[in-house]
């Protein structure tokens, strides 16, 4: 029946509104997305203290003016200097320095997989006799040793007078 009225509507030339349900990825994947972000390439506000602009850098007091077109022009140069220098120095200094940190990060993430954790996984299962021989030793040899430290000079006293009360009694 609801097929029938929508080749109805369809008919008379009317415009249909559809909804469909997508399926979306999934949102817990571990897999990043490689595709780059052209509208928002800052996502998680990494550089947030980068927003320079040009009333950050120069500004002049109400006592002081530059004549107004100075202070338009300069303010132009400013926005386009910096500007096409970023561009400028990006296009130079992108791709390597990308392909380096690219680089230094698969090596970093290859030793702290393969050889780091490994490691450090290692210790802690093999550990356990050090702990045992380390607290051995502990009440064995070094509890003792201060604890008779602390007997000795336990019964040190110690009274601090005013110079004048000093003097007194060396009279």
């Amino acid at each position: 029946m609801e097929e029938q009225r929508l080749k109805d509507n369809s008919a008379a030339g009317e415009l249909m509104e559809v909804k469909m349900d997508v399926p979306s990825e999934d949102v817990n994947s571990t897999h990043s997305d490689t595709r780059p972000l052209l509208h928002d390439r800052d996502p998680k506000r990494v550089n947030r203290s980068l927003k320079v602009t040009f009333e950050d850098v120069i500004a002049e007091p109400p006592s002081v003016r530059s004549f107004d077109k100075v202070w338009l022009w300069s303010h132009a140069l400013f926005e386009v200097s910096r500007l096409w220098c970023y561009r400028i120095i990006s296009l130079l200094l992108a791709v390597p320095v990308s392909l380096a940190a690219g680089l230094l990060f698969a090596v970093l993430s290859c030793l702290h997989i393969w050889l780091i954790m490994p490691c450090v996984q290692l210790l802690l299962i093999n550990m356990h006799w050090v702990q045992t021989v380390w607290a051995s030793i502990l009440n064995i040899l070094i509890s003792p040793f201060f604890t008779s430290i602390g007997q000795c000079c336990g019964q040190i006293n110690i009274q601090l007078a005013k110079d004048e009360d000093r003097k007194t009694r060396c009279v």
